[in-house]
């Protein structure tokens, strides 16, 4: 494969998962467009950094002259935009951001890639892959899984904007014919992944020997997806995928809060004795407005039609996880100084 990639958000945490196997493990070039807010860092580029397939523009998706530049001076084969605000808190504290980057940045990606498509005589292997999320649907009951029929009912203005921005994306395919597909994802986790969600909270807190904080009681239920088999999907989506259509991704691993964090406790129990028992660390905190009970992925529509599924089980997936934070102290200070401390861990 020696197609041109562009990919937006490509600094932050999947982003930035995507552009390194699409470089190590691939022969594309690929164009990395961040703005390098506080969850994007050159840091999390280094390893390919040095390659003459990469190419890195600081910029930002909601200035149309300059994306359409990008799309002119690069002619890229096709897009990955990951580029989004994600974090529900910030959202509620700050929606008027969330808005502008997850809504209109997202219109003018599509416009610039519109017009790329039809200048260069809308060829037929262009797609656009626009990276979704599973809290678009809202939030499960005891029983049940979200599908791609799942009608959309977003609780914060996280889930809101990203829910506008996948209309939009539907739009631009639906009206103009743009090669349009979507993804909408499961809560991803493994190495750099900024260290204000999850697990690298509950991973720094314990590290650090400070209180590990949990909304509510902690029994809220997300499904749990290893980074990297995220990224095989949305290769093979975008590759693969029939144009127009939306995947759901999942790792089919439900767990609750709770259970996720005294896994982690455990693992830094054997590798940090001295800490232990980390779970005394665990301090219940008042929970956040709007926060949805339980998510679960239906991903039968892209096991059975594209042939993916998660290879990295849960267990295998944190051990990585932690032992990467624990033996990166220096990534997680460095690009950490901006998260909350004060805030609970967040899990989508």
């Amino acid at each position: 494969m020696n197609d041109t990639f562009l990919v937006t958000g490509g600094a932050g945490f999947i982003g930035s998962a995507v552009v390194r196997h699409l470089i190590q493990e691939t022969e594309a070039t690929v164009v990395t467009v961040d703005a390098l807010t506080y969850a994007g860092h050159r840091e999390n580029l280094a390893p390919v950094a040095d390659s003459p397939r990469h190419h890195f523009e600081r910029e930002d998706i909601t200035d149309a002259p300059a994306m359409h530049r990008l799309f002119r001076e690069h002619e890229p084969d096709g897009v990955l935009h990951l580029a989004a605000e994600s974090h529900v808190d910030r959202s509620i504290d700050g929606p008027a951001a969330f808005v502008q980057t997850n809504v209109v940045g997202t219109q003018v990606l599509l416009e610039a890639a519109r017009t790329h498509w039809e200048e260069q005589g809308r060829p037929d292997g262009f797609r656009f892959l626009h990276v979704s999320t599973d809290e678009v649907y809202g939030e499960l009951g005891e029983t049940g899984a979200f599908t791609e029929e799942t009608p959309y009912d977003p609780s914060s203005p996280y889930s809101a904007s990203k829910a506008g921005a996948d209309h939009l994306a539907r739009a631009w395919q639906r009206t103009y014919g743009l090669p349009v597909l979507i993804t909408n994802c499961s809560n991803n986790y493994g190495p750099y992944q900024h260290p204000e969600k999850l697990i690298p909270v509950v991973i720094r807190s314990a590290l650090d020997g400070a209180p590990i904080p949990v909304y509510g009681t902690g029994e809220n239920v997300r499904d749990w997806l290893y980074v990297e088999d995220h990224v095989r999907a949305l290769l093979r989506v975008l590759r693969e995928g029939a144009v127009g259509e939306t995947y759901n991704v999942g790792g089919d691993c439900e767990k609750q809060n709770i259970a996720v964090v005294r896994q982690i406790c455990a693992l830094l129990d054997e590798r940090r004795p001295e800490g232990a028992p980390h779970r005394d660390l665990i301090t219940f905190v008042e929970d956040r407005p709007g926060h949805d009970w339980r998510y679960a992925i239906d991903a039968s529509k892209i096991e059975t039609e594209l042939g993916w599924t998660p290879r990295v089980d849960f267990e295998e997936g944190l051990r990585r996880t932690v032992d990467w934070y624990a033996e990166h102290r220096n990534w997680v200070e460095a690009v950490g100084r901006d998260a909350d401390d004060g805030a609970a861990a967040e899990a989508g």
